[in-house]
């Protein structure tokens, strides 16, 4: 029973702004327009199980409800990380009574990944016989955190973090229920909605902030800085974000954006995330999207991951910048990656067939009456230093693993191999090479 002073309790701004219809919530037309899944559903007055995938503060509790309610359906909202099995058994028990007297049950589970494995296997059965419409909401990939049944029985639903017109549209709903503008510059205004970082119920904390300040002077972006809390950015080292940043800064190096790589380098950094996870990534882009085409970007690697334990963060951070830097600018081959996979493949198809006999060492008198070593040409004696002999199994026809490509380092490497090639057809020609 409410309290008779509950009206009189002071209720957060973002409380108070929740929206009261689907048409009021922001940024996610693309799942509520009326061609949009949700849009179709609330037309028909049905609602079918759905994961609701999203950053937080991007409305999906506020659509849960409204769901329920534009359906006529009983709202059970529980939390996964203060829920278990009691408190999942007796919203079903609820559930069953209302649908004795014909009203259905939507329960929504925020934080839905938090459940484990036998927890999510649990409610299954009343998902299937329509005991439930089953709402789940996660900050998480879906198709990391849930298991495969669950999944096969919900549409996922992917809702966008809030951009910067959403965030018009509640800083102006703001001003119209307190009854006056927020006491920010253009460039405040700006710095306020980039703080909140695409989370609504975080900017309209800030608004709230901001609110009790006097109306004047109006503050910059600095000014702002100073007189509001900030938040870290939304990163989770250990899931999702963590891939998905080291996926932008690997493809960033690999296209050659060094702005881009930067940014992503910070972002990474500013998230808490490892410096050794970082430079281990790092040195293997300097082999794998680099290689031959500069073969000082693996040393530069290696020295920034040495320069960076010798220093530490933050001032060590400069050396990572140095080398994202260097990678990003450096000349891009993957021939020694591709030629590296070739020759694994090979390696597994041919099995185990023996070197040529003339390549093998003859340390015992038997296996110099195998022929072993017999014949072996000493490259430092031939002409060019370069024998032409064959170093392939015998009866293994030559194949060509590395093709470098007309970049960097790799120009000079293929002049060799030319030169190397056509050593080699001099030697076969004259007899003096081996078979190739």
């Amino acid at each position: 029973m409410a309290s008779l002073f509950e009206a009189d309790t002071p209720r957060p701004l973002a409380d108070r702004l929740r929206p009261q219809t689907l048409s009021e919530v922001v940024g996610q037309d693309h799942l509520l327009g009326p061609e949009a899944p949700l849009g179709r559903m609330m037309a028909r007055g049905r609602v079918a199980s759905i994961l609701l995938w999203g950053p937080p503060g991007c409305g999906k509790t506020t659509i849960a409800r409204l769901l329920a309610d534009g359906t006529d359906m009983g709202f059970e909202p529980l939390s996964a990380v203060f829920s278990g099995v009691a408190d999942l058994r007796k919203v079903f028990e609820r559930a069953k009574e209302r649908r004795q007297m014909g009203r259905g049950t939507l329960l929504f589970i925020d934080e839905i990944h938090r459940f484990n494995r036998a927890q999510q296997d649990g409610f299954l059965p009343y998902v299937e016989d329509g005991t439930v419409v089953l709402v789940g909401a996660t900050t998480e990939n879906p198709s990391f955190e849930l298991n495969a049944a669950l999944l096969s029985r919900c549409q996922v639903l992917v809702l966008r973090r809030l951009d910067d017109a959403a965030f018009d549209k509640l800083l102006a709903r703001a001003e119209e229920i307190e009854g006056r503008t927020l006491p920010l510059t253009e460039d405040g205004r700006e710095a306020l909605k980039a703080m909140a970082d695409g989370d609504g119920r975080y900017l309209l904390n800030l608004a709230e902030e901001v609110f009790l300040l006097p109306p004047e002077p109006l503050l910059g972006a600095a000014e702002l800085a100073g007189a509001v809390q900030h938040r870290a950015p939304v990163y989770d080292k250990n899931r999702e974000e963590h891939y998905n940043l080291i996926s932008a800064l690997h493809k960033s190096l690999r296209g050659s954006d060094v702005d881009a790589a930067l940014y992503w380098l910070s972002r990474m950094l500013a998230g808490g995330e490892d410096p050794g996870y970082i430079m281990r990534r790092l040195t293997r882009f300097a082999s794998e999207d680099i290689g031959m085409a500069d073969p000082a970007a693996l040393p530069q690697a290696l020295a920034c991951w040495d320069a960076f334990d010798r220093i530490g963060s933050p001032e060590g951070d400069l050396m990572l910048a140095q080398c994202v830097i260097y990678l990003a600018t450096a000349p891009k081959s993957n021939a020694a990656y591709k030629a590296a996979g070739a020759a694994k493949r090979s390696a597994k198809s041919t099995g185990s067939l023996m070197p040529p006999a003339h390549i093998l060492n003859a340390p015992t008198n038997l296996m110099k009456d195998l022929g072993y070593g017999k014949g072996y040409a000493y490259d430092h004696d031939a002409p060019d230093g370069f024998s032409g002999a064959n170093y392939f199994p015998d009866g293994m026809p030559r194949e060509r693993f590395y093709n470098p490509v007309e970049r960097g380092f790799e120009r000079e490497v293929q002049k060799r191999l030319a030169y190397f090639d056509k050593l080699r057809r001099q030697r076969q020609q004259d007899g003096t090479g081996g078979d190739g």
